[in-house]
């Protein structure tokens, strides 16, 4: 039997070589003669928000490289101004489209490369971002899309920004690519020996997911994330959280070391305790996730076979808490409530439904510039 250690795959031997994660990307961007990058800053890109992707459409002709770029929008809510940042950025830089993901983020798509920072600057003055809506980090955090409650709901969207904020990676190659526009310098010894104070140097294994809910409406697929704060609601503002850790869904088929799993609720926690245990359980997924196979590099492997005590416990002493017994809550719909309504505040919202998704205009049905010929 060998005693040589497991073999890192590729993502963890260039995040070691390059803890910033900024690759030679503002190079690539400042380089006429080049319509693509290379394929170690295609996995930095993701770290960013982008995935490198080419035209399907005319592969036979040879490849067409056009990048997509995701937004990270916490909880979903953006201005109208914000909106009409993204509207015309999609119409000047992109294919004239937008797309709504399940994950209530932006993403922009046929953005060919020498777009690509005009894109990501524009989104950031706008005061939103994409940095680590990709990549080995956790990505965009959910809460409820509908404004129909109480102040739990407004208190519940607080928390999910603070969550989103305290999660976030520190990295200064981001704005020096996307904002200043300069190439980060690797050679110095502040960047080649730079720790992230989160997520360490060579960041998580593989993405990471947190969702908010609100019993008794689970809008927003709770269990399916690797952390989910459950709000425990008394006398209409939020009590704490029952914790619910370990979900994801994905799985590649024919490998019998992948399946989908649904969180387990570990038990009930204080609100002011939240950030601490939402990042506990970050970095027990740091330091236990699968470093060797990105197929079985998610939390939920390490959850089924570690255990549920195993987790909570790890959990209680990584956040200096001890979680009491999760306590009492009913989901009874996955549904959005579609139509006009009025919130608990007397203001009238409209919840629509776009096909997956896509904001685009077609004939008829102009769905970008809200126009309907019917």
């Amino acid at each position: 039997m060998s005693n040589e250690a497991p073999k890192l795959t590729h993502n963890e031997e260039i995040k070691s070589a390059i803890p910033t994660v900024a690759g030679t990307i503002a190079a690539t961007l400042a380089d006429a003669g080049t319509d693509h990058f290379s394929q170690d800053d295609y996995e930095f890109l993701k770290f960013h928000g982008c995935y490198q992707q080419d035209d399907r459409d005319l592969r036979k002709e040879g490849k067409k490289y056009i990048m997509m770029v995701r937004s990270r929008v916490p909880g979903g809510v953006m201005t109208a101004n914000q909106w009409k940042v993204f509207d015309t950025l999609a119409s000047d830089c992109g294919n004239n489209t937008l797309r709504i993901t399940t994950r209530q983020t932006i993403q922009f798509h046929g953005i060919l490369k020498n777009n690509l920072r005009a894109v990501i600057k524009g989104i950031n003055e706008s005061l939103l971002s994409t940095l680590a809506a990709c990549g080995d980090v956790n990505r965009n955090v959910l809460a409820p899309p509908t404004p129909a409650y109480t102040r739990a709901r407004d208190e519940v969207y607080a928390d999910c920004n603070k969550v989103a904020l305290a999660v976030e990676p520190q990295t200064r190659a981001y704005h020096s690519v996307w904002i200043d526009g300069v190439q980060l310098n690797l050679d110095s010894d502040e960047n080649k020996n730079f720790v992230d104070p989160l997520y360490g140097k060579t960041y998580l294994p593989r993405k990471f997911k947190i969702a908010f809910a609100i019993p008794p409406v689970n809008d927003v697929d709770v269990f399916t994330n690797d952390v989910g704060f459950i709000a425990i609601v008394e006398n209409g503002g939020v009590a704490g959280y029952n914790l619910a850790v370990g979900g994801g869904m994905g799985r590649s088929h024919g490998n019998e070391q992948t399946f989908p799993r649904l969180a387990d609720v570990l038990g009930f926690l204080p609100r002011e305790k939240m950030v601490d245990v939402a990042k506990a359980v970050l970095t027990i997924h740091r330091d236990f996730g699968d470093r060797t196979n990105r197929k079985h590099a998610r939390l939920k492997y390490v959850i089924e076979e570690r255990g549920v005590d195993w987790t909570r416990a790890e959990v209680e002493k990584r956040a200096g808490l001890k979680l009491a017994p999760a306590r009492e809550y009913k989901f009874t719909s996955t549904a959005d409530l579609l139509g006009w309504h009025q919130d608990a505040y007397g203001k009238w919202f409209l919840t629509i439904y776009v096909e997956t998704g896509r904001v685009k205009d077609v004939d008829g049905r102009k769905l970008k510039t809200a126009w309907n010929s019917g």
